[in-house]
């Protein structure tokens, strides 16, 4: 259970802003022999990004680091997009912090209405920003004290899915969203 004021600016939600390593993964990269990644994403992650899609709620993925298999991911959830940091800027923030700018002007929305979740110190110039500041349960000590909720599963099992369930169960929409399934 949730706080009203908490449940408020759940309600505010437009879009769903995500980090993508130990946020949609639990930030493990497993390497092959031949240099390429593969991350694991769970599936009620998937199924909560694409019952936002179907209320309207958009979920927009910005990573420091792009792998081929995330667009697939991506398209697979019916999210919005994928923001790519430039590879070169190893800090992140300033990159993250200049998507998260262009996303806002892009979209036409304010701080208020995005939801943004993250797990490392990267992500704490948005986190700042935004109306709605989530860390995952395995975020670092820093973006946990930044964040305004704390999820109860961890990142890569199922903290996205934990966050969409909040935005939709707090703007109304839960039965609606799930309708075809009950």
């Amino acid at each position: 259970m949730i706080s009203k004021k908490l449940r408020d600016k759940f309600k505010k939600i437009k879009l769903l802003l995500l980090d993508v390593d130990g946020v949609l993964t639990d930030g493990r990269i497993i390497y092959d022999s031949e240099g390429r990644d593969a991350k694991c994403f769970d599936v009620h992650d998937g199924l909560g990004v694409a019952l936002l899609a179907r209320m309207g709620i958009k979920t927009i993925l910005v990573t420091a680091k792009g792998s081929g298999c995330l667009a697939h991911r991506a398209k697979d959830m019916r999210a919005e997009a994928v923001y790519r940091m430039d590879r070169n800027n190893m800090a992140g923030h300033a990159a993250k912090t200049e998507a998260y700018a262009k996303i806002l002007k892009k979209h036409r929305l304010r701080d208020k209405e995005v939801c943004f979740v993250g797990d490392d110190l990267v992500d704490l110039c948005v986190l700042k920003e935004c109306g709605l500041p989530v860390a995952t349960r395995n975020a670092v000590a820093e973006v946990r004290r930044a964040a305004v909720y704390v999820t109860r599963h961890a990142g890569g099992r199922g903290a996205v899915r934990e966050i969409a369930e909040l935005i939709l169960k707090s703007q109304g929409l839960w039965e609606r969203a799930v309708g075809k399934f009950l």
